[in-house]
C-alpha cells in the first residue's frame, strides 16, 4: 500500500507539472478513489470532495499552457483561454458542499450556539459573498479564518488547506497573470488577448449534457437524508455524500449475540478485538456498519461450522449527549437482514430521548423522559417476541 501513495504522489506531481496530464489526472482519480472507496468506516467528506475534484480535473483543460504538455507538442496547441465550464464546474463542486453543509445546519440542534450560527450563515452565504466582487475581500478573509480555525481545532484532514485554495477560483480568472505581470513588472499588453468564440458543436453539446447530468447528481445525493423518516444523526441514512460533517458527537456501546440455530448455544462477541479503532469508531455511530459486521460474524462462522448463525446486537446510543437508549432492535437476526441502500433500515429503533435529557456519562438514566422510552422500547421488544412464539 506504501507503493500505492508513492505512485499516487507522482501522478500528482506530474498533474501539477502538466505532463501527460489526461492519463495522469485519470490515474490519479482512480487510485485516489480506489483508496476512499476500500473502508466505509473511513468516510470523510473532504476525502469525497478531494475524489470529486480529481474526477474533474481529468476533463479540465488544465494542461492547454503554463505546462510540459506544451513543450512537447506541436506550436499552436497551447490556449490562453480555457472554456468557462471548466471553471464554473469547479466553482459549483466547491459551493454544493458549502451549500448543503449549511442546509444540514439547519436544525434546532446545531443552532443553540452562537457559533454554531456563524457556522451555518458562512456555509449558506460564502459562495455569492465570494461572486460579489464587492465583498469578496471580506468573504476571502473569512473563509480563510474559518478554515485556519477548523485546521486548529478539529482533525478534519486536508480540507481547510483545499478550501482556502479552492476560494481562489471565485477570483477574476485572470489574476495569476496579473500576479505574475506586477513580479515582473511587465507591461498590461503581456494579458492573454480576446477569448476565442466558440461554436458549439456536437462535442460542446455533449459536454453540456454532461456538466447537467453532474450538477443534477451532486444535487440530488445530499437531498437522500430528507426521504427518510427519523433524524439522520441518528439512524446515519443518507449520511455519506451529503456534507452533512461535524454536525453530531456519539457515545455507543455495543456487544452481539450469536446464537446456534442447531444447538440453541447463544455467545456474546466483542467487536473491538476485531476491528481498528478508526472502523470500531465508525462502527458505533452508523448502523449499517452494525449490519455489516453481523454479516461478516455470520460468514465466518458459517465457514467453520456450515452453517449460518443468528446474530442479534445490544446497542446503547447517546446523541448529542443525551441519555443513551438501545439503537438496534434486539429481537432481530441483522445477519438475515438485506443491505439496503434508498429504503429505511426497519430494525433500527427511532430516537426518543429530548435533548433535555442530558447525561454524565457514568449514571444510569433518570430523566422522566428516557424511562418513558426504555420502558416503550422493552414493550415492543416483548411484543414481537410472543407474537413470534405464537407463529
Amino acid at each position: 500500500m506504501t507503493l500505492h501513495f508513492y505512485v499516487m504522489g507522482a501522478l500528482a506531481l506530474c498533474m501539477m507539472l502538466g505532463l501527460m496530464y489526461r492519463l495522469s489526472a485519470t490515474l490519479f482519480f482512480l487510485a485516489f478513489t480506489y483508496v476512499f472507496l476500500l473502508d466505509a468506516a473511513y468516510y470523510r467528506s473532504h476525502v469525497y470532495f478531494a475524489a470529486l475534484v480529481s474526477f474533474l480535473m481529468i476533463f479540465v483543460p488544465a494542461h492547454r499552457a503554463f505546462s510540459l504538455d506544451v513543450g512537447l507538442r506541436e506550436l499552436g496547441w497551447r490556449r490562453d483561454h480555457a472554456p468557462a465550464w471548466s471553471l464554473w464546474i469547479l466553482r459549483a463542486q466547491m459551493g454544493f458542499a458549502y451549500f448543503f453543509a449549511g442546509v444540514a445546519r439547519l436544525n434546532g440542534e446545531w443552532l443553540r450556539g452562537y457559533m454554531s450560527w456563524a457556522g451555518m450563515l458562512l456555509d449558506l452565504l460564502i459562495v455569492p459573498a465570494l461572486l460579489w466582487r464587492r465583498t469578496r475581500p471580506y468573504a476571502l478573509v473569512a473563509a480563510v479564518l474559518f478554515h485556519g480555525m477548523n485546521a486548529h481545532l478539529f482533525d478534519a484532514g486536508i480540507f481547510p488547506w483545499l478550501a482556502i485554495a479552492a476560494t481562489l477560483l471565485f477570483c477574476e480568472p485572470e489574476w495569476p497573470r496579473r500576479l505574475a505581470r506586477r513580479l515582473r513588472r511587465a507591461p498590461s499588453a503581456t494579458d492573454a488577448g480576446p477569448a476565442v468564440p466558440v461554436v458549439f458543436g456536437p462535442r460542446q453539446k455533449w459536454i453540456g449534457v454532461g456538466l447537467v447530468v453532474w450538477v443534477a447528481i451532486q444535487i440530488a445525493l445530499p437531498l437522500r437524508p430528507y426521504l427518510h423518516a427519523g433524524d439522520p444523526n441518528w439512524t446515519e441514512e443518507g449520511h455519506r455524500f451529503s456534507w452533512r460533517q461535524m454536525l453530531r458527537s456519539k457515545w455507543a456501546q455495543i456487544e452481539y449475540v450469536v446464537t446456534d440455530p442447531e444447538t440453541g448455544r447463544s455467545w456474546t462477541l466483542d467487536p473491538r478485538p476485531h476491528l481498528a479503532d478508526r472502523q470500531l469508531q465508525g462502527l458505533l455511530r452508523s448502523p449499517d456498519l452494525m449490519l455489516e459486521f453481523a454479516h461478516h460474524i455470520a460468514e465466518e462462522d458459517a465457514k467453520v461450522k456450515g452453517r449460518r448463525p443468528v446474530v442479534r446486537a445490544r446497542v446503547l446510543l447517546s446523541l448529542n449527549g443525551r441519555e443513551p437508549q438501545a439503537a438496534v432492535d434486539e429481537t432481530v437476526d441483522l445477519a438475515a437482514e438485506p443491505r439496503r441502500t434508498l429504503t429505511p433500515y426497519p430494525w433500527i429503533i427511532p430516537l426518543e430521548i429530548p435533548l433535555e435529557a442530558q447525561w454524565d456519562g457514568e449514571s444510569p438514566p433518570t430523566h422522566p423522559a428516557t424511562l418513558a422510552a426504555i420502558e416503550r422500547i422493552r414493550q415492543r421488544a416483548e411484543a414481537k417476541v410472543a407474537a413470534r412464539r405464537q407463529r
